[in-house]
């Protein structure tokens, strides 16, 4: 019967002390990641560097989409004919 009192009241103070240090230091583990993220939030979706300015009437490509394979193998097999089927 001791022990079980004992047992009780050893587990009873551990999640008291459980209980306490969550209240003090999950707050402050929250307000770290919460400033982390916005931190990274606001390094992705800060303005990028202008492009240097370039006179007006002037054109630059910066990219050319490659060709994908169909549409290269299109171009190279020839003619077609539509094929009407005859009962």
């Amino acid at each position: 019967m001791m022990a079980l009192l004992k047992f009780l009241f050893i587990t009873i103070l551990v999640m008291w002390l459980i209980k306490m240090l969550a209240r003090l230091l999950l707050p402050v583990l929250f307000k770290k990641m919460v400033s982390k993220a916005q931190q990274h939030v606001n390094n992705q979706y800060t303005r990028p560097q202008e492009p240097p300015h370039r006179p007006a009437g002037k054109i630059s490509v910066d990219y050319v989409p490659p060709k994908d394979k169909e549409a290269r193998a299109a171009d190279k097999a020839g003619d077609f004919i539509d094929f009407e089927e005859v009962k």
